[in-house]
């Protein structure tokens, strides 16, 4: 899972960074103030969680605990249903994607609190 951790945070990282820019000079025009605001929160989220998927793939080469793949996997699925549902809710996709955005945050609090069963049992 090394690998594919270490491959999904740059891809996240990469994308993070593009749909950033895209943000801030493509839809700076078209989106409300707070749908502008809802995507960078959607951005910020990814990026931060993308260097932790780098983490990840780091901390697994070296820590065989099965909570560090939890935590991986919980980050990507955040990722895709929480800054996902985001950005289709800021450039005013069907409502029914509000629902999901908690639901991914869940599954990001869910890989921190995975993580912290990995590295307690490693001290």
């Amino acid at each position: 899972m090394s690998q594919a951790f270490l491959i999904a945070g740059a891809l996240f990282g990469g994308t993070g960074v593009l749909l950033g820019a895209f943000g801030a000079h493509a839809l700076k025009t078209r989106l409300t103030p707070e749908a502008l605001s809802s995507w960078d929160t959607a951005v910020t989220y990814q990026l931060f969680h993308a260097l932790a998927l780098l983490f990840a793939g780091l901390l697994a080469r070296s820590v065989t605990h099965p909570a560090v793949t939890v935590a991986g996997l919980s980050w990507i699925v955040g990722l895709l249903l929480f800054s996902g549902s985001i950005y289709v809710l800021a450039i005013g996709g069907p409502r029914f994607f509000g629902p999901v955005t908690p639901i991914g945050g869940l599954a990001l609090i869910a890989g921190w609190a995975s993580m912290l069963v990995a590295v307690a049992k490693q001290v």
